[in-house]
């Protein structure tokens, strides 16, 4: 009897392989759609449609378990956007689409969706999603510019142009008017000389008589 053999180990360690199905449930959970191996999407359905399952239950506990194996991120879509639209639906909520051989290893791909994945409202999300980024980016590149130049970015050169162009040309016309008749300055007059105090002239206080 073969005991302990079910699951394939698929060449990794416990851990390993734990920490590739968190990573592979929290992609399948956030854009419905992965490409793997035919292996990998084998072993990866049965967790994710426990997953389902677990989050149609809703509630608090079930969201706690739900986050041992997803992000927090990947847990709210799950249990907001995917639970919701699997509410009739008794199982059965993936399929696996063959892709054929990998050209470097010769290994079988294959693509793990949602049964009710829709590629052209997933494509127009992802196109609207890239706009907001660049416009975001965009804005974030101005504010940038601003702050480097003090003013408006691209439109301070316009506005240096403007501000020099009025100062040569007030230099021309200072230029070209004509020297007005500057009246001849008076000679400053000459100061008269000073007279010159002779010795005899400066009074002094007479002494008392009989005193010192």
């Amino acid at each position: 009897m073969q005991h302990n053999r079910a699951g394939r180990k698929l060449g990794r360690t416990s851990a390993h392989r734990k920490a590739l199905f968190r990573n592979q449930l929290t992609s399948l959970f956030l854009h419905e759609r992965i490409q793997t191996t035919v292996h990998k999407a084998k072993e990866l359905r049965p967790l994710a449609e426990k997953l389902v399952t677990l989050a149609r239950k809703g509630g608090l506990h079930a969201r706690r378990l739900a986050l041992r194996d997803v992000t927090p991120e990947a847990a709210k879509r799950l249990f907001d956007d995917i639970a919701p639209r699997f509410g009739t639906r008794p199982g059965g909520y993936t399929r696996i689409l063959k892709l054929g051989a990998r050209p470097g290893d010769a290994a079988e791909k294959a693509i793990l969706e949602f049964v009710d994945f829709d590629f052209a409202q997933r494509r127009a999300e992802k196109k609207a999603a890239e706009k907001a980024v660049a416009e975001k980016k965009e804005s974030i590149l101005e504010k940038a510019r601003r702050l480097v130049t003090g003013k408006g970015g691209e439109k301070e050169p316009e506005k240096a142009e403007g501000s020099e162009a009025p100062k040569k040309d007030e230099k021309k016309a200072k230029a070209a008017r004509p020297a007005k008749d500057a009246a001849p300055k008076a000679a400053p007059k000459a100061k008269a000389p000073k007279a010159e105090k002779k010795g005899g002239t400066t009074t002094r206080t007479p002494r008392k008589a009989g005193g010192a």
